[in-house]
């Protein structure tokens, strides 16, 4: 888990966004107002829904662009029940919340050297786009 998390607000644009992940070499950030959780924005999303559309990045907020149903573990997820939820909705991250309050990241990465990482590597892969 890597607890040195990159933030933006909701009202953030995404070249202001993209900036950020460039600056911290980071392919996500969380959008976070209040110590809320409000949504992940990734690399990927930012080319999918928003550059391959058509859209203006600067004219996009963090909001507007992030991955709204997200999927969250506490500190006490075992890596096992983490790498289950991440091939069961096709993710390659997860936050990690305690008492609301965001206090980590879980990557794919975080989990390579667990029994499941293999499993999860294949449902990944064989699951359709996130758009």
């Amino acid at each position: 888990m890597t607890t040195d998390v990159v933030t933006v607000e909701p009202y953030t644009s995404l070249t202001a966004v993209a900036a950020c992940m460039r600056e911290a070499d980071v392919g996500c950030v969380l959008v976070i107002s209040d110590d809320a959780l409000h949504g992940l924005v990734t690399d990927r999303d930012i080319a999918v829904r928003v550059i391959a559309e058509g859209l203006i990045a600067g004219s996009i907020t963090a909001l507007e662009a992030a991955s709204g149903d997200l999927v969250t573990v506490t500190p006490d997820t075992s890596l096992c029940e983490a790498s289950t939820l991440m091939r069961d909705h096709a993710l390659r991250r997860l936050p990690v919340v305690d008492e609301g309050r965001i206090v980590g990241l879980l990557s794919l990465g975080d989990i390579a050297s667990t029994p499941h990482a293999q499993e999860v590597l294949i449902a990944l892969n064989n699951a359709p786009a996130n758009h």
